[in-house]
């Protein structure tokens, strides 16, 4: 959803003149100072974005749902690995719960109140945040596993839920911001929006809500990945451990498609920040870039909700014996048909089992 930050000392004749433009929220509060700029949108039907939306929903809501039932199917058996994946498909999920009422902005506008407005830009930063983070846990819990191997299942089972229950409590702090300071906005010539308001002194507190939680939600666990998959992909590779190699594609194509998702959107983001803090300089066409990039990052954003099923279908072998093992015993298909259906072999690790979705 592309959203123009409308200031608050902005008075409402001024809303009913100029509500049609956006404006540089970092020029000082006389408003014969500001400078209009015509927004240019994305020139994207909005009805299109729906359908899009709408897709995903439908895909997420399947997929992720699938993928919890063959988790918590097999959960006497499950790996810390599928623990954390079983913690992402229910982010994903909570997140794919709230893609009707984007999808509905899109054409009506925000028409939701305050309240929802809150809740559903929460619902999308968690979503983000718990992702990445999770996703460090899991490179991290490979990395001890493969490169060190110092740690038993036991120990780590005791652990596992501990971490994720942090990483919620993180991820929840991060996104605090998006609780606080959105809010729907009314205008007289313009439909609602929903909008980010920090006051009067946009500057200290846009750089402060939001390069922090870009650090510590996005920079920081981005590095522990590269550092830890780095040395496990060395590791791997030197041992000639091909069988363990193949049992980490799964992981390294949802670390690989939730980057292609969300980094985009963070690198538009800190361009936006930058822009707005006058660290890079603003202009009218600049601005439009920033904003139309915005809206096209944000949407490939969305759209990562309902991916990692799919790759777990495509490329986990467990994962689809496993579902096909459900379909079985509960007689939606032939066991002959599972009969057929091969068994994958398990892969031995130091962590004493196998991921599900593997």
């Amino acid at each position: 959803m592309q959203e123009y930050v409308l200031e608050n000392y902005l008075s409402e004749d001024f809303f009913s003149d100029f509500s049609n433009y956006s404006y540089s929220t970092d020029l000082p509060p006389d408003v014969q100072e500001f400078t209009p700029c015509w927004p240019e949108a994305l020139d994207t039907n909005g009805y299109v974005v729906v359908v899009m939306y709408t897709v995903v929903f439908l895909l997420s809501l399947l997929g992720n749902s699938l993928v919890m039932l063959v988790i918590l199917y097999s959960r006497s058996t499950c790996s810390v690995t599928d623990v954390y994946l079983l913690n992402l498909a229910i982010a994903d999920l909570l997140f794919a719960l709230t893609l009707p009422i984007w999808a509905t902005s899109k054409v009506k506008g925000w028409i939701f109140g305050t309240a929802l407005c809150k809740v559903v830009s929460l619902l999308k930063e968690v979503n983000f945040y718990s992702g990445i983070l999770l996703l460090a846990c899991i490179s991290m819990d490979r990395y001890l596993a493969i490169v060190h191997a110092t740690r038993t299942w036991i120990q780590k089972r005791h652990l596992v839920k501990f971490v994720c229950l942090s990483m919620w409590g993180l991820s929840l702090i991060l996104s605090l911001p998006m609780l606080l300071i959105r809010k729907t906005v009314y205008t007289s010539s313009s439909s609602p929006v929903c909008y980010e308001d920090v006051g009067n002194n946009t500057t200290m507190w846009r750089l402060v809500l939001r390069v922090l939680p870009q650090t510590f939600g996005f920079v920081i666990p981005l590095l522990v990945m590269l550092f830890c998959y780095g040395f496990t992909l060395c590791t791997l590779f030197k041992a000639h451990m091909g069988q363990k190699h193949r049992a980490m594609r799964v992981i390294f194509a949802v670390v690989l498609i939730f980057l292609l998702c969300w980094l985009p959107y963070n690198l538009v983001l800190l361009a936006d920040t930058l822009m707005r803090t006058q660290m890079i300089e603003e202009t009218c066409a600049r601005r439009n870039d920033i904003d139309r990039a915005l809206e096209a990052t944000e949407i490939l954003g969305f759209l990562h909700s309902c991916l990692n099923p799919i790759i777990y279908a495509f490329i986990g072998q467990k994962f689809r014996y496993g579902l096909i093992k459900i379909l079985a015993t509960h007689g939606f298909i032939s066991k002959e048909f599972l009969a057929k259906e091969s068994r994958p072999s398990f892969v031995a690790s130091s962590s004493g089992n196998t991921s599900t979705t593997h």
